[in-house]
Order: C-alpha cells, then sequence, then structure tokens
C-alpha cells in the first residue's frame, strides 16, 4: 500500500513596497535620487526565487519618500496587512529609513493581537549601488517573517531589521545618517541577530496573543512637542502649551526627567494641566527612563499631574498618544495607559 505525504503549502509572504533609498537610483541629468518601482527592485535582487516563497506585492504608486509619511498612511499599512493576513504567513514593509521607527511604532498599536511578523526594512544605499545593504536586508526580513516553529511565528510582533539586527520596532531609533547600521535599540536587547544562522532570542519576543488580530482605523495627530533647553523662555513654553487644536504634548527633558524649577515654569505646566492637556515627560536621552521625583527638579511635575513616559523613544511616545486620543478613553483611564506597557513598548518600574 502506497501513502503519500501531503506537502505542505508554500509560504507566503507580503511585501509591501512604500518608497525609500531602497528603490532610488541616480537621474544622470540631475545626480539626484529618484524612485524607481519594485519591479527594479526585484530584478536586482534574483535570490528571492531562491528562498522558495510565494511572495506578493503590493506597490505605493508612485513610491513616497518616507519624510511624507503620516497617520493616514499608517492607517493604510495597517488595512493593508488586515486585508491580507489570513492568506500571509508574514509581512515585510520596505520603507525609507528617515521614519521608519516612527511607521514601526504606530503599527505596533494599530495591529493588536498580531501574530504574524511585520518587518521593516529598507538601506541606506540604493538597491542598484555596488555596496548596497539593500539586498541583505530584503532578503533576511523576507527569512524573519517566514520563519515558523510548532506552525506559528517566531517573531510575532512589529519590528525593524537592519544590518545584521532585529529590534523591536517601538524599541527604535535612527541614529545614524552615514552607517549600514543606522538603528539601534538603547532600552531592549535584540530580537534577532544575523549571522552565518539567524539567531532568535525567544525570550525577548512577545508571546503569541491569545485573541484574534484587531486593526485600529484611526490616529490623532492633535501632539504638540516642548523639548525644554537651558534659557528656554515663557513664550517659548507658553505657545506650545497654547497651540490650537493640541490635546497632548510630549515634553522632552534633562536626564532622567528633570526640567527648569522657574516658578513661571510650574505654573505653566500646572495651568495646562488644570485645562484638560495631557503632557507626557520622556527623556532626551537615547538611553535610560523618565523617574518622575527622584530628583527635586522633578518632584514638582509628578506631583501636578505630569505623565512619565518611562523609557519610551520620542518615537513610539508620538505614536501611542496619537492611538490612544483616537479613542474614547476618559483622562485618568488615557493617563493610565500611557504607563503602562502595551505592546512591550516600556519597561515598568
Amino acid at each position: 500500500m502506497n501513502s503519500t505525504r501531503k506537502k505542505s503549502p508554500p509560504t507566503r509572504i507580503l511585501i509591501i513596497y512604500t518608497g525609500g533609498t531602497v528603490g532610488m537610483v541616480m537621474d544622470d541629468a540631475t545626480g539626484a535620487l529618484k524612485p524607481i518601482g519594485f519591479k527594479e527592485i526585484r530584478d536586482n535582487i534574483p535570490e528571492i526565487v531562491k528562498l522558495g516563497y510565494e511572495v506578493e506585492v503590493h506597490a505605493f504608486n508612485p513610491p513616497m519618500d518616507s519624510s511624507d509619511m503620516h497617520p493616514d498612511v499608517w492607517v493604510e499599512l495597517a488595512g493593508i496587512i488586515e486585508k491580507n493576513y489570513h492568506d500571509h504567513d508574514g509581512f515585510v514593509i520596505l520603507h525609507g529609513s528617515d521614519t521608519m521607527a516612527f511607521t514601526a511604532s504606530a503599527l505596533s498599536f494599530l495591529l493588536e493581537n498580531l501574530s504574524k511578523p511585520v518587518v521593516l526594512t529598507g538601506s541606506q544605499l540604493p538597491i542598484g549601488e555596488i555596496r548596497t545593504d539593500a539586498k541583505e536586508n530584503i532578503i533576511t526580513a523576507l527569512e524573519i517573517a517566514a520563519a515558523r516553529k510548532g506552525g506559528k511565528a517566531l517573531v510575532p510582533e512589529v519590528c525593524i531589521y537592519f544590518d545584521y539586527q532585529l529590534f523591536r520596532g517601538n524599541r527604535s531609533k535612527k541614529y545614524n545618517a552615514e552607517k549600514f547600521e543606522a538603528f539601534y535599540s538603547m532600552n531592549y536587547p535584540p530580537l534577532a541577530e544575523a549571522g552565518i544562522t539567524i539567531k532568535y532570542h525567544r525570550t525577548n519576543i512577545l508571546r503569541h496573543p491569545e485573541e484574534p488580530l484587531k486593526v485600529h482605523r484611526k490616529m490623532d495627530p492633535s501632539v504638540s512637542v516642548l523639548k525644554i533647553f537651558p534659557g528656554i523662555t515663557p513664550a517659548t513654553v507658553e505657545a506650545v502649551l497654547a497651540t490650537p487644536g493640541t490635546r497632548a504634548v510630549i515634553m522632552e527633558t534633562f536626564g532622567s526627567g528633570n526640567a527648569t524649577t522657574a516658578p513661571w515654569f510650574i505654573a505653566s505646566l500646572r495651568a495646562a494641566i488644570r485645562k484638560g492637556l495631557i503632557i507626557v515627560d520622556i527623556t532626551q536621552c537615547d538611553g535610560g527612563a523618565v523617574e518622575l521625583g527622584r530628583y527635586e527638579t522633578s518632584r514638582h511635575l509628578k506631583e501636578m499631574g505630569v505623565v512619565s513616559g518611562h523609557d519610551m523613544t520620542f518615537e513610539t511616545a508620538l505614536a501611542k498618544l496619537m492611538w490612544l486620543l483616537a479613542q474614547k478613553h476618559s483622562k485618568a483611564r488615557l493617563r493610565e495607559l500611557l504607563e503602562t506597557s502595551l505592546r512591550g513598548e516600556l519597561t515598568n518600574a
């Protein structure tokens, strides 16, 4: 009696091509970089076929520079993933590096109960350059998006792959405009590292959710930013706090959350909070966390109701605020959620 082994279906990956340096070529006439379509990118990476995956592409037309990225596009990306979620095992988003951490952070909140990899990647050099980093980044991102064990994805979260390192998306920050090693994650270790093999650090990766995917479709950009600096004036602070339409302010402070204790500054913040403004305190440092009340210079902030951003990056604080503001939470609940880790974006004290 002959027995036939049933073949497992091929791994299906969706590449979402938004644009960015990865899809640029030099314009001979002007010397400037100009965008190309995904076909030209695929022509430069014949190795994709050797992976053996079924790869489909959703390409933005025209491709967009990541400097033009905005919340409406984040919602659009979440919708594309939702539409293709059940037919694909993983997703790779080709994206400009300048705002990649913002997009990754936003998607981590928009895609609740994510159980499949969403890997953002790109390059520092265009795909057509001889020394481009695009090929390795794209090929390895595809492998990570396809990686499974026991029928489940190895990395069920939104992440960024760049230069042999896989980071949690909402923990990542672009720190260098020239090195291939463009990103780092100061407050959280890598999810995986690529060498001869891809080594996954399982204890650093989010657990698989028990509930089905829930996609959120709203972001509220009513957020302003107040960066504290020596010599900041009352007029500057008031201009930010009183910006028309602002519902929340990200306040970038010194060290572990410290700011001037000048009476006019304390009075301005206190008045703004009484009027209903949410103020989130994050550190200007790339590493470390806000600890309100640790020093005298932050004790007043804690007492008046400034929210601690703990060790969130600026990119994540912005995305999380926009996402939470779009929901119908009470002020008390919103403040509570801001200080709670929802997608592994912060370390609770």
